[in-house]
Parts: C-alpha cells; structure tokens; sequence
C-alpha cells in the first residue's frame, strides 16, 4: 500500500467501505449528482436489532490497497455500486460485461455489488433483479436512496455471517494465519506445528474479529477481542499486528468516548456501550460464545462463557491512555518500512483525537513523526497533498503558523522544476490560504490598527512570492496589486535599496497596467480591497482649509477623534485645502493628479502635480476647487497617482489626521471684488492690536504736514454684480501724537456689472507737536535745556540719522459688499486694506540758546534749525520774516 489516506479517522474503523465507479461513459455532472445522493446513506439502522452499520463510499480506490483488507477490514472493499448509461437493448450485453469486469477487480472482497442503469426502458428494463436497478433518466430516479440501503443491509448479512463464522470457528488448531502482502514470503516453510506459531494464529484472528464485531455495532465485543489479540501477539512479538490490534483498540475507545465523530464529518452513534451489548446479546444467537475472558481460553483462542466480561468499563482505555497506546502502536508500525502508510495514517488518526483533548504539543509530536515517515517515491501530486494535510492538521490544533508554513511547501510544490506543466494558479491559491498564519490580511485596513504583528521579513516573502504568482498566470493586475500592498504595509520595514527595487518593479507593472481602486474578484470569489498610497507622501494634521485668499484654522475639540471641520465656501469660487506632507523615501517622490475627495453639491476638483524632495520633511501642499450648487459638502480626502497607481486617501483612514472630514457649508455665489492701489505694499506685518484679517496692506512714508494722494481700484472679478457697498475706516494707532485725517472719498462710482469700481481717497497728516532730538517738550517755557558746546562750530551739519524719530500710525479701510443670490440669503463679504504710515518730523531744533536781556518785558530766544527732509523749506515767522532752508541745511 503506497498511498495513505490522510482523511482516515478512527471512527472509520467502525464502517465498510463501498466503491461506487462509473462503467462506460457517464457525464462526469450526472454521475456525481448520483454519487452525492448515494452518500447521503452514511448509516442505515439494521431491521428487527437495535445496531447500526456505517458506511464509508470512495469513486477511485487502489486494488493494491484492497489487499490490506485482512490486516484492517476497514480498507478492504466489501460493496460496489456501478453508474451506467444504457440507450439501447442492443448495448445491455455489453453494459453488463464491463459491469462483470469491474466486480471482478474486487472479487476477492467483495460481498455484495449492485448496478445502475440510466436511460434504459422496454422489456430489459422490466425485468426485475435485486443486482440491477432500472431508470430511465437521471432526474427520473426517486428511489435511488432506498436501493442502497436495501444494498446495505445484504453486505450486513454478510459481514454478520463472517463474524459469527470466525467467532465460533472449530477447526481445532487449523486456525488460518492472516497475512500482510509483504508477509507472505516471510513465511514460507515455517513450522506451523509449533506453539509459537499457533498462538500468532489465533492473535491475528482474535484482532480481525475484533474489526468485524466493531464494523457489525457491537463495540463491547470488539473491546475483548482487541484486548485479548493484544495479549496473545505481545506474547510472540507480533510486531506489526500487535500495533493494528492496539490501534483498534483505541480506535473503539475513540468511538465510545467521543460519538460525535473525530473528523467532524462522522455521525455520531446512536447506542451507548451497554445499549450495544445488550442489543448483542437478545438479536444474535451465541453472543456468549464471542465476548471472551483472558482466563477461559480453550485450545483455540474461543472462550466458553464470558458473559461476566459484558458491559465492564476497564475494556474501554481512558483518553490518556488512548494516546499511549497509539504511541505503542506506531512504534511498532515504524520496526517495519513497507507499513509507512499505516504508520502515518495512525498519527493522522491520534492527532484529530489529541485536537479534541485540546493537546495541541503532544498533537504536533505526532505530525513531526509523520513529517519523517518515508513513503518511498512519491509523485508531485502526491506531495502537494501530504503537505497540505499536514497544514490542515496543524490548523485543526491551532498551530497557524506551521500550518501556513506547509501549506506554503505544498504551493511551491505546485510548480516545482519537475513538473512539465506548473500550476501556477493552485499555487498561487495555496499562497493566498497562508496569509491569516502569517498573520498576513491583503485588507491594508487591517494595518493602520495598532503596532504591526507577525513576522515582516517572513511576510515581505510571501508577498513577492504572490506578486511574482501572479504575473505567471498572466494577470498583471494582481501583481500590481500585491505589489502596491507590499509597499504600502511593509514600507518601514524596507531598506532604502528594496524601496528602489519594489517601486522599479510596480512602476514595470504598471506601464503595462495601471494600477486603480477598483475590487478585484477572483474566481473562488475572494474579493482584494483597493490599497490607496496614505503613505505616499504621508499627510500630517492640521488641516488648513482656506477660502479666496484668506485662510482660517479650525481647531477642533479634543475628547475623541469622530468630529467634523465645519467651515464656509461661496458657490463659484476657488477654494483651497492645505495639508502638510513629506516624503518617507530616500529618492525624489513625484506625485501626480492630486485633488480633493468630496461628497454632496458638485464640486470641480483641480487636480496638481508635485515634486517632494527625498526624505523631504513636512511640506505644505495646497489643493484647490470649486463648488458649483449651494449645499452642503463634505471634503472627505484626497486622490494621487504615484507609480502609475490611483489612490483615493480618505481623511478617516489617515492615522496622523484626526478627523473623519471636513463637512463645508456653500452658501449662494456672491460677487468678488478685487483692490488694487497706487501705493506699494507693506512690508510690515499688522500689529497684534488690529483683528482685521487684512486683504492687503500699503505702506507710505510722509513728513509732517505733507499730502499724500491714495488711489484704490475694485473691480469685481466675481459671477455676480455688486448691489451694494459700504467704506467705513479707522484709526488702529490711537495712541500716537499724529492725527489722520481722512478726507472725504472723492469720485466714488461703483459699476454694477462685472467692471470695476475706483475710489480716490485723500490722506493728510498734519504735525500735531514739534520734537527736540534727545528733548520731548512738555512745556517749553518751563523745560531745562542742556547748552550746546561752544567748541563745535555752528556751521558743521549734524547727520540725517542723529535727529531720527519717526513714528507710526496705521489705518484700516473695510469694503463691505453683496449682490446675488448670496444677497438674497443676506450673505456679504468684507474686503479690507490696511495702511501703515511712517510719519517723520519736518524740521529738527537742533540748539537752544539766549541773548542778555536789554529790557525787563523781552528777550531774546535763538534758534538752530535743521531741514532733514531733501526739499527746500519755508519756516514762518509773526514777523513775515520767512527763513528758507534747503536741504540738510541748518540755520539760526
């Protein structure tokens, strides 16, 4: 026997095995169609007793493996049930020959054989004949499930007449020797007289009744018939049926304590132990005769009496023991090379009982002992079933990562070298059944929860393996898939040369296949989420949502990470979302088609493109669009194409963003103005005290007393005409000792459709005191003046800057206007200008001196003047003595 069936369990020791095969040319559809039908017939309650017979139906069983049927009658074919299409009475003869040629395969097993025929009618099909059953098609067939358990209960006339025959054999000492086929030879001239001999005999006989009794129901009997073969063949060192003894009976044991079956897949029994011997002992005559004492043995092997021996509970072994005994019984098997497939079949068997234990160690002794078990040649299929049995077992005793590493064996085996066609597509749904062992999903949801678990190194391997699957069966959008998968899971665990690699490899696939967000279904139905690039580049909170030109910052509540940005937008403008990002490679990342996500009104996304330095830092990204319907909106992310792959990034999938989206009211369109001046624009920024949110500031300087003329131009580059506009002004530096005076707008004129506005404006700054360098005048009559020195000459020109002291002011003009159906709704906008104004003195008293008085009523009060500006200047006297004074000139 060279091929084990890894489905064995132990409660299949229990039934009789019934090969159903097509004869002839069967569709392959319909004969299984009737096939399932007939394995629906698992167990039959055998008439006027209380027992029931299990039945175990293969469509392809090895001859070579019938011949082990005395060893275990459980392996030996004892029913056939043939499927045949017949469409005519000139093709029965023939039908039935190849039927006679099939029976003959198993002939020497078999006990009972039954055949179907489809498609035949007329006086052939009249006939009636309990081996032959007619229909005429094969949706005209109700009765199928009836024909075969009348099948079964003849194979359990059979089998209850073999056991009664073997059980109260009398030939004296002429108790034949069961044999294995590699046995044979071996015993060959043997002395057959001698009492070692004799007492093989009877233990191999003692063991194969113990199989009938278990197969007929009666699980008590085979429970003494195993344990007294057990004591007879440890007697001659029977080795290798001492170990099949003991296997039944753990096997019995198995059946008794767990009736719920082992392999998930058996019935449970209906009778309990006692229930069963009882049954034995009203419906069959002779039970007596077969329940067997170790102390009454007559001379060969067939108790007397052993009705004290019923229903006794030392029989069954304990579910400890059932494991050491199926420890005993492989060792045995191993003594023994051409029983490697019994011997792996048995731990297959220990391990499904050690699964229930809930003895997952000890189970996976037993499957590294199979690991070992040499089998001899085996071909490739036959490899890539063992292992993945072996991964199979493994799972069922919740080793999931040895499980995945078999099953990950059995795949490669799928397309090993010495295969002239490889598999590409089962190995490739290998692959895809290792990943939970792995602790690998292909949903990259799954990898944004937390800290990363299983091992990287091991899951980078069996990505590309899948990646490189894939592109062998030919479907390059998987690999682009698996591929984006790796890099966007696996990236920090990436060297800088593997990141060169995988993204040369995806930029290769994708040339050829672009990569989207798409699902892609596989033929068994297993469905590959989209993996959107959040890491490529990775975004950073806040975000800054910004509306025209001026932007606002909302921050949000702490307490949770479940809230909304709230903001507002006009219908028709360009708005804007900023977001902070940077590139985590070590090389230049370009970025393509990069836009907003949103949900509600339409929105007209402008796409951009970037270029992010490597390893770039945070790096601000401004992506913009425009509303086109009033409504509600909600930015719920933003899409790129990196390496020719489309990603959509949703906000609540970022984990360095919190928030799940920006939910944005568009009010109606309002009318946009524009302003533009005749003056340059500041370079100062505004001061703390101004609240305004400045569209724009100018900046002027000015000496006391001088006009400055100011133009400012609106136009209104918005959809909606302007309805209505006001100008109010303020001073922001009140504290200053300049006044502004802004005189009264001149030529104010606003066109009402998509124009422009101009105002004049006329801004005076008068001297409101005069300032002495070093000396602020509170009253000059009363001040302590310091002389200047004599010793420095009148004459000399003191230095522009010595004499500086200038002060600032600032203003704020604030535009407010509406128009439109924002209007309407009572929406307006506000555009404000600032302007800052440096105000310098237009002279300076540089020195302060007196005359000697000549009279008690005046004196004399002499001045030094100094004209900083670059212009000539007039100083006015009460006495119309007017003293000019040209630039940088000094005079008294």
């Amino acid at each position: 026997m060279s091929v084990p069936d890894y489905m064995q369990s132990a409660e299949d020791h229990q039934t009789v095995l019934v090969v159903v095969q097509p004869v002839g040319i069967v569709p392959e559809d319909q004969f299984f169609k009737i096939y399932k039908r007939i394995a629906t017939v698992s167990q039959v309650s055998i008439r006027d007793s209380q027992r029931l017979l299990y039945i175990r139906y293969r469509h392809h069983y090895l001859p070579e493996n019938n011949e082990w049927g005395d060893f275990q009658t459980h392996r030996k074919v004892v029913g056939l049930i043939a499927i045949t299409t017949c469409g005519s009475a000139k093709e029965w003869s023939q039908t039935a020959e190849r039927f006679h040629g099939q029976k003959e395969v198993y002939s020497s097993t078999l006990y009972d054989s039954r055949l179907l025929v489809f498609g035949l009618q007329g006086e052939i099909a009249e006939q009636q004949r309990t081996d032959v059953a007619f229909y005429p098609s094969f949706e005209d067939c109700s009765d199928v499930e009836k024909r075969v358990e009348d099948f079964v209960e003849s194979i359990f006339i059979v089998l209850e007449s073999k056991r009664l025959d073997r059980a109260t054999d009398k030939s004296g000492d002429k108790i034949p020797l069961l044999c294995v086929p590699f046995e044979k030879k071996d015993f060959v001239g043997l002395d057959t007289d001698s009492r070692h001999y004799k007492k093989r005999c009877q233990g191999r006989m003692r063991k194969h009744v113990g199989d009938l009794c278990l197969q007929a129901g009666m699980l008590q009997d085979a429970l003494v018939h195993y344990h007294m073969s057990v004591e007879l063949l440890r007697g001659v060192n029977d080795f290798l049926w001492l170990g099949a003894a003991l296997e039944g009976l753990c096997s019995a044991s198995v059946i008794f304590h767990y009736p719920g079956g082992t392999a998930g897949k058996a019935p449970g029994r209906k009778l309990s132990m006692s229930q069963a011997a009882d049954a034995g002992k009203r419906h069959r005559p002779g039970a007596q005769e077969v329940l067997i004492d170790p102390g009454a043995l007559t001379a060969n092997g067939i108790s007397a009496d052993t009705s004290t021996e019923i229903g006794r509970a030392k029989n069954c072994l304990s579910p400890e023991d059932i494991i050491e005994k199926y420890k005993e019984a492989i060792s045995y098997y191993g003594k023994y090379k051409n029983a490697g497939v019994i011997e792996l079949e048995a731990c297959v068997k220990a391990v499904r009982v050690l699964a229930i234990q809930k003895r997952a160690r000890e189970a996976s002794d037993f499957l590294q002992n199979a690991v070992y078990i040499n089998l001899g040649q085996l071909s490739e299929e036959e490899k890539i079933q063992r292992y993945s049995i072996l991964s199979e077992l493994y799972e069922l005793i919740g080793f999931h990562r040895k499980s995945a590493f078999f099953k990950r064996v059995a795949a490669m085996q799928c397309v090993a070298p010495t295969i002239p066609e490889p598999g590409w597509r089962a190995c490739y749904k290998l692959l895809l059944e290792t990943l939970p062992g792995y602790s690998l999903s292909l949903d990259p949801k799954d990898f944004s929860k937390g800290t990363h678990r299983g091992w990287a190194a091991v899951q980078m391997r069996l990505l590309h393996e899948l990646v490189y699957a894939s592109r062998r069966m030919g479907n390059p959008g998987l690999s682009v898939r698996h591929l984006s998968f790796l890099l966007q899971t696996m990236l920090d665990f990436l060297s800088d040369q593997e990141k060169k690699e995988v993204t040369q490899s995806l930029e290769n696939y994708t040339s050829k296949c672009p990569g989207g967000m798409e699902v892609i279904t596989l033929p068994d139905g297993l469905k590959l989420p989209p993996v959107p690039f959040t890491k490529l580049p990775i975004p950073q909170w806040p975000i800054c949502l910004c509306s025209g030109l001026v932007s606002r910052y909302y921050n949000t509540r702490s307490g949770g990470c479940d809230f909304i940005l709230y903001f507002q937008w006009v219908q028709g403008d360009v708005c804007e979302v900023q977001l902070m990002v940077y590139n985590p490679m070590p090389y230049e990342l370009r970025v393509e088609n990069m836009g907003l996500l949103t949900s509600g009104v339409e929105f007209e996304s402008l796409p951009a493109a970037l270029s992010l330095p490597a390893e770039s830092g945070l790096y601000p990204v401004t992506l913009v669009g425009a509303p086109r319907t009033a409504g509600n909106i909600t930015v719920n992310g933003y899409h790129t194409s990196v390496f020719g792959v489309t990603s959509d990034c949703l906000l609540e999938g970022l984990p360095a963003v919190k928030t799940t989206g920006c939910l944005v009211e568009v009010i109606p369109s309002l009318p946009r103005l524009q302003l533009s001046t005749s003056l340059p624009r500041s370079v100062h920024p505004p001061q703390p005290m101004s609240k305004e949110e400045l569209s724009s500031t100018v900046s002027v300087q000015l000496f006391n007393g001088e006009t400055q003329q100011l133009t400012i131009t609106l136009e209104n580059i918005g959809s909606e005409d302007i309805e209505t506009l006001e100008l109010t002004s303020k001073i922001v530096t009140s504290k200053q000792s300049v006044s502004l005076l802004l005189h009264k707008v001149q030529n104010f004129y606003v066109r009402l459709k998509k124009e422009f506005a101009s105002i004049y404006s006329f801004i005076q700054f008068l001297p409101n005191g005069i300032s002495v360098t070093g000396l602020p005048i509170s009253s000059p009559l009363r001040q302590v003046l310091k002389p200047r020195p004599e010793n420095k000459p009148v004459s000399s020109e003191p230095g522009k800057a010595e004499y500086s002291h200038i002060k600032t002011l600032e203003a704020v003009l604030n535009f407010k206007y509406s128009g439109g159906a924002g209007k309407v709704e009572g929406y307006y906008r506000e555009l404000s200008l600032g302007v800052h104004v440096d105000v310098e003195p237009s002279v300076f008293f540089t020195r302060v001196s007196t005359l000697p008085a000549t009279s008690t009523r005046q004196c004399y009060l002499l001045l030094d003047i100094f004209n900083p500006t670059e212009h000539e200047l007039t100083v006015c006297a009460k006495n119309n003595q007017d003293l000019v004074l040209h630039a940088s000139e000094c005079q008294r």
